[in-house]
């Protein structure tokens, strides 16, 4: 046989192998049965929305191992430059993803409320956690019911306000950096001994208004029960009740800012990173900031006291990542699959280390050295959320304590407070 016959003769055997393979497919598809097809008919693709820009490269590794775990699963994560926008579109096209994560704040809270999300409030997962941090994600519901606040979201991820501390710089001015101050006056005395000694107390990073949120935070974790915020807006409360104190305590903080008052984020945590400060009053967030800079630096990590009663300390954390699911995801099953891999201990531990983080588990975990110094406010579940995660976003709260820090006038500061929070409250119904 010529080779042209022969390959004509090849051809006509595949094509006809190739039409007998279709028609035993077709009928076993017919029949319900699977396994013909090569490209996995019964693979699920779950949608993925991921709010976190920093740990997008994290998220990505965590999803592509769990593909390879479970093959009959495929992970489309959508990374967002805009998230709460992003996502609240999202939710009113009724486009709910299968799997998110999203901050622990009051953005968080109105769609838990709204009823988008899982309920996880009985689900075995919980009973591993950290009951401070789930306190704090079923504080976040925005109802004034106690029996709607639910737990929606699985803390993921945790964070803490307080302040960051140079311990080569509290050695150097006769200070012990492994036994920070419990109280406030005792804070204040530190931060005098530094002026003394002519290190440069408290960087500020006033610039970025946002960063004044931080020591308001830390203050009102103590000193504001969670409890008032409710009352605020019942309107059995005012700003000026809740926060005088508050703000008066921030306002004394900044006069120790003996330079750089008004720099930005990046130049604060750049000045404090080359030695210029002896404390930053920012949270946990800032550690990989800083140590970007300088890997080598001697940090430590503080609850802010806030007042006098050293036994009364409360450190305000965050639940900086919640986990959740779609109330209503078509993929439940699936969907629940990805979330107990997630937060399994081993890759808790790795987002934790990636992002100098706290894990949720009861065991509590922290990603950096830094923050073993506040191991004890987890153990005693001596924990408050931030005082900011209560606050609509339209108030910008930023520019009010921005205004605060330079001017001093704290009775300004609440009656401005005041007047935007009854504006939205007149806009709202719940």
């Amino acid at each position: 046989m010529q080779g042209t016959q022969l390959r004509r003769v090849l051809a006509s055997e595949r094509d006809r192998w190739r039409r007998a393979i279709a028609v035993v497919c077709a009928l076993a598809l017919g029949l319900g049965l699977s396994g013909c097809s090569s490209t996995g008919s019964q693979v699920v693709t779950l949608d993925f929305f991921q709010f976190k820009s920093e740990a997008a490269d994290q998220f990505k590794s965590m999803a592509a191992e769990f593909e390879r775990e479970n093959p009959d699963i495929r992970v489309n994560i959508n990374n967002s430059a805009n998230a709460q926008t992003d996502l609240r579109t999202r939710l009113v096209k009724n486009r709910v993803p299968d799997v998110l994560t999203i901050n622990g704040d009051i953005n968080y809270g109105q769609f838990a409320a709204s009823g988008v999300f899982h309920d996880f409030t009985s689900d075995p997962l919980v009973k591993n956690l950290n009951s401070g941090m789930v306190k704090i994600a079923k504080n976040l519901v925005q109802t004034t019911d106690p029996r709607a606040k639910r737990l929606y979201g699985l803390p993921f991820a945790g964070n803490a306000s307080g302040y960051i501390y140079n311990k080569a710089l509290w050695r150097k001015a006769g200070l012990d950096p492994n036994n920070p101050p419990k109280t406030w006056s005792a804070f204040l005395e530190v931060l005098q001994t530094f002026e003394r000694k002519g290190i440069n107390p408290v960087q500020g990073t006033v610039a970025d208004s946002w960063t004044t949120q931080a020591p308001l935070a830390s203050l009102a974790g103590t000193l504001v029960p969670e409890s008032k915020y409710t009352d605020l807006k019942t309107g059995k409360a005012t700003f000026k009740e809740l926060w005088t104190q508050v703000a008066t305590k921030e306002a004394k903080l900044f006069t120790y800012s003996k330079s750089d008052l008004g720099v930005t984020y990046q130049q604060g945590t750049q000045n404090f990173a080359k030695g210029e400060s002896a404390i930053i009053p920012l949270g946990t967030y800032a550690i990989p900031q800083i140590t970007l800079i300088n890997p080598h630096m001697d940090l430590g990590f503080a609850q802010m006291p806030a007042s006098d009663d050293a036994s009364k300390q409360i450190l305000t954390a965050g639940d900086d990542v919640i986990l959740t699911m779609g109330a209503k995801t078509k993929h439940p099953k699936e969907a629940m699959r990805f979330i107990k891999f997630l937060m399994q201990e081993k890759q808790l531990k790795a987002y934790a280390d990636a992002q100098s983080a706290i894990t949720p588990s009861r065991e509590t975990y922290f990603g950096n050295k830094a923050l073993q110094g506040i191991r004890p406010f987890f153990v005693s579940n001596r924990l408050a959320d931030f005082c900011d995660h209560y606050i609509p976003a339209s108030i910008n709260i930023g520019g009010y304590l921005q205004t605060l820090v330079t001017t001093g006038n704290v009775n300004q500061f609440t009656a401005s407070m005041q007047g935007e929070w009854d504006k939205v409250q007149a806009r709202t119904f719940e």
